[in-house]
C-alpha cells in the first residue's frame, strides 16, 4: 500500500477523487440551474424566490470550490470544462424555467441526485479512513436534507 503525504492510501484516494469529480460535475449543473431559475423566475412569488435562489447558488458555488479543492488535496485533478460536466452529470438540466413550482421541483430533483452521490462517497471515504472527505459529505448531506424538507414543505408535499 502506498500512502500519500496526508496519510491515506493512494489507491483509495484515487477512487474517491473519481467520485468527487462526478459530484463536482453534478454540482456545476445544479449551480447553473440555480442561476437560470434565479434569472428567469416570474410571478407573484418572484421577490421571495429570487432571493432564495441567489442564496442557494451562492452556497452551491462555495461547495463547487470545496469539492475541487478536496480533489486537489487528494492528489488528483478536478474536472474543469463544461464538456466534462455535461458528460458526467446526472442532475436534470433546467432550461427556460420561470414557473415557481417547476423551479422548486428542479431543486428537489437535483438535490436527490446529489444526495445519492454524496452518500456513496460518504461510504467510500469512511472505508478509506478519509475523515476530510467524510466530514465534507456529512455537512453537505445535513444541509441538503434540510433544503429538501423546506422545498417540499413549500410545495405542500411531505418528505
Amino acid at each position: 500500500m502506498t500512502v500519500n503525504s496526508i496519510g491515506l492510501d493512494t489507491k483509495k484516494t484515487k477512487s474517491i477523487a473519481v467520485d468527487l469529480n462526478h459530484l463536482l460535475a453534478n454540482f456545476q449543473i445544479y449551480y447553473q440551474n440555480l442561476r437560470g431559475i434565479h434569472w428567469n423566475i416570474k410571478g407573484k412569488r418572484f421577490f421571495d424566490l429570487h432571493v432564495k435562489f441567489e442564496e442557494l447558488y451562492t452556497d452551491a458555488n462555495i461547495k463547487v470550490d470545496e469539492i475541487a479543492e478536496r480533489i486537489l488535496t487528494l492528489g488528483e485533478t478536478p474536472l474543469h470544462t463544461f464538456e466534462d460536466y455535461s458528460n458526467a452529470a446526472k442532475v436534470p438540466v433546467g432550461k427556460n424555467i420561470s414557473e415557481d413550482e417547476k423551479a422548486v421541483k428542479l431543486i428537489v430533483d437535483s438535490l436527490a441526485v446529489l444526495l445519492k452521490i454524496e452518500r456513496q462517497i460518504l461510504d467510500t471515504s469512511d472505508e478509506a479512513n478519509d475523515e476530510g472527505t467524510n466530514s465534507m459529505m456529512s455537512d453537505f448531506i445535513t444541509e441538503q436534507e434540510k433544503t429538501v424538507w423546506m422545498m417540499k414543505a413549500w410545495l405542500g408535499e411531505s418528505v
